[in-house]
């Protein structure tokens, strides 16, 4: 049952929004777990405008729905679930709140009163429900028309969206290292694990093209086939500072240092072989996203995780997870400062975490991660 207040407050934010002044009504300060803000906007679509009733969870997902008319019954529904309501309009913001002994404030501005009484309202423009992303891409590139991604007038193919949407973001992970890159001459950068060379192509064209750096690009992988029709894309983009190695790179010799390594997926151990390959030709930054982990799963020998262990989908998932943090452990004791971050969506792949890693760590941090990661092995059982 809603009190006054949050009555008179839901009559003024239907009254606003059908009015069309209202940008939107914002509900924070929970009083339950799970979610930390609900948001009711318009956006406008080719069919009319529809109300947008977004919940934000703890987890940073956020879910919506959408409907045709002001979703009254669901505004009072979460009205009560919430200490704070803040109802943003162009003629002044409304606000409700209350206090945990339960006292109530509600306040309007009095030129929103007079509008709504009048209905001499400014109006705001409700935004577009699809709006443009401001991706590094445009699609419209035509290295991603080689590849497959796009169509000839620049269009990302449906089926290819999820891995525009990949290539975008690792783009941006590769724009926010660039500060340890060296500001001037060539960027030598490796691809190790390189696969058919979707992240090659796309950094190259982000270096080369976009920033207008001189660039050395290596792309190695055991699968020859695949890199000589690669090699001959590079030809026919014009691409001529990619070079393409079929060779195990455990075996990578160069004089050449890389100023950054990627990898994408590199499956299962492969993308320990990348760090390492990362580490023992001191690579001044790596970005890695590393694919399944199957190997500790077969390995683990700890009594007391058995209680997840002995269940196969439990097991995998956390070593999956435990996989990855040794990996960290692995580059801050050899020199690394790391983070991890999420790539993309889980929605387009559960495989979506994000290594980081910029060479320069303190010898402090160097020793504590040198015993802690000794210490996990231990607990492990594994060597």
């Amino acid at each position: 049952m809603l009190t006054d207040n949050q009555s008179k407050l839901l009559e003024v934010a239907k009254r606003a929004f059908e009015l069309g002044c209202a940008r939107m009504l914002v509900l924070s300060k929970p009083t339950e777990a799970g979610i930390t803000k609900m948001r009711l906007l318009k956006r406008s679509t080719q069919k009319g405008e529809l109300f947008v009733f977004e919940t934000h969870l703890n987890d940073g997902r956020i879910t919506q729905k959408n409907s045709t008319f002001f979703p009254a019954d669901a505004v009072a529904d979460y009205l009560d679930r919430f200490d704070q309501a803040d109802l943003i309009t162009e003629n002044g913001d409304a606000i409700y709140k209350k206090s945990r002994k339960g006292k109530e404030l509600l306040a309007f501005p009095p030129k929103l009163k007079a509008a709504l009484d009048s209905g001499e309202i400014k109006t705001a423009n409700a935004a577009p429900m699809n709006r443009e992303k401001n991706r590094m891409l445009t699609g419209g590139e035509p290295f991603l028309y080689e590849l497959g991604v796009s169509d000839k007038n620049g269009n990302v193919l449906p089926s290819r969206q999820s891995k525009f949407r990949q290539i975008c973001r690792f783009l941006e992970f590769v724009r926010d290292i660039c500060h340890v890159l060296p500001a001037e001459g060539e960027i030598n950068v490796y691809d190790l694990c390189c696969g058919k060379c979707y992240l090659s192509f796309a950094v190259y064209h982000y270096f080369a093209n976009v920033l207008g750096r001189k660039t050395n690009m290596l792309c190695a992988d055991l699968k020859g086939d695949v890199l000589k029709e690669c090699e001959k894309t590079a030809i026919k983009l014009g691409f001529d500072g990619m070079t393409f190695r079929c060779v195990d790179i455990t075996k990578l010799e160069t004089d050449i240092v890389p100023h950054l390594v990627l990898s994408l997926h590199a499956c299962n151990t492969a993308t320990d072989i990348v760090l390492e390959t990362a580490v023992r030709l001191k690579a001044k930054a790596v970005l890695s996203t590393p694919c399944c982990h199957r190997e500790l799963s077969k390995k683990i020998n700890c009594a007391p995780l058995e209680f997840t262990t002995r269940f196969g989908i439990l097991s995998d998932k956390l070593c999956t997870a435990l996989t990855d943090g040794l990996r960290t452990l692995y580059l801050e004791k050899s020199g690394y400062t790391v983070t991890a971050a999420e790539l993309i969506d889980p929605d387009d792949t559960p495989k979506n975490v994000m290594l980081r890693a910029t060479l320069g760590n303190s010898p402090k941090n160097m020793e504590k991660a040198e015993r802690q990661y000794a210490e996990a092995k231990k607990f492990l059982g594994i060597q």
